[in-house]
């Protein structure tokens, strides 16, 4: 079998974007969600468009035997890759005190631990006679403290900076790392109404997943560090790197009308 693209959260909006947008170009698939249906659904609707091998393994990329499991799989069929799109992500929204202790630790393990191991044993499975090309989704919210979804932020700044610093790394070694930073993507229902919830800031600020994965695609073979799709997206991000951090985290606190509600008391 010719190398594979390895997609994690497939199933979802962005997930099956980039499966379609990499299918598209002639590049057989390998995705993985939590679970098999989608997956099932998912890979048969692609190889059928697009007359591309697509192969799925389900894994809970929270649990490191699982991960363990996944990559057995691989070992197993001796599959090798020469593009790894790390999607998978959640966010529980809602201030820090009143979130479950399990849902905040989710939220890391998903965006952060998983996203390391992940790309960790990908490398050692990567195609060698091609570049191997990594794209972590980060998010616009990486370069802001966001109240009311701390944590989330803080995973999307970790993988910016990991990133950044591991395309370093492997820069001798014919590997590159694309960091995307979305604002708003219309990925599923809660999102969505997320969005419309914004207003006209919500509509402004959001991307269509296939553009966005269209071009995140691009920008990683052109070796991009960093893809911010949107030219306002762009420009708040300039505009919020003039003014002090302070100021920054105040503003996203009146966005969620936090000065006049007081978190609950954190229990567990």
């Amino acid at each position: 079998m010719k190398s594979l693209v390895l997609i994690t959260g497939a199933a979802g909006g962005l997930g099956k974007a980039f499966a379609a947008e990499c299918a598209s170009r002639g590049w057989d698939l390998f995705l993985t969600d939590t679970a098999e249906p989608p997956l099932q659904a998912l890979a048969d609707g692609i190889a059928r468009l697009y007359n591309v091998g697509v192969r799925f393994e389900t894994c809970n990329l929270t649990d490191p035997a699982a991960r363990e499991r996944f990559w057995e799989t691989i070992r197993a069929e001796s599959l090798r890759f020469h593009l790894l799109v790390n999607v998978a992500g959640l966010d529980f929204e809602g201030p820090f005190a009143e979130r479950e202790a399990e849902e905040l630790c989710t939220i890391v393990r998903l965006n952060v631990e998983a996203v390391v191991a992940m790309t960790r044993r990908a490398l050692a499975f990567r195609d060698p006679a091609r570049t191997f090309r990594i794209v972590n989704v980060s998010s616009l919210s990486a370069f802001y403290p966001m109240p009311v979804k701390a944590v989330y932020a803080a995973s999307k700044r970790f993988l910016l900076d990991f990133s950044l610093a591991l395309r370093r790394e492997l820069k001798a070694s014919d590997a590159t790392v694309t960091a995307l930073c979305p604002a708003g993507l219309p990925s599923n229902p809660p999102v969505i109404k997320a969005i419309e919830a914004q207003g006209v800031i919500g509509r402004l600020t959001t991307r269509n997943v296939g553009f966005v994965a269209r071009k995140t695609i691009d920008r990683s073979l052109a070796n991009r560090a960093v893809y911010i799709p949107g030219l306002i997206n762009v420009v708040l991000r300039r505009l919020g790197s003039l003014v002090p951090r302070s100021f920054m985290i105040s503003l996203l606190g009146r966005r969620w009308n936090l000065d006049g509600k007081r978190p609950k008391a954190a229990e567990g």
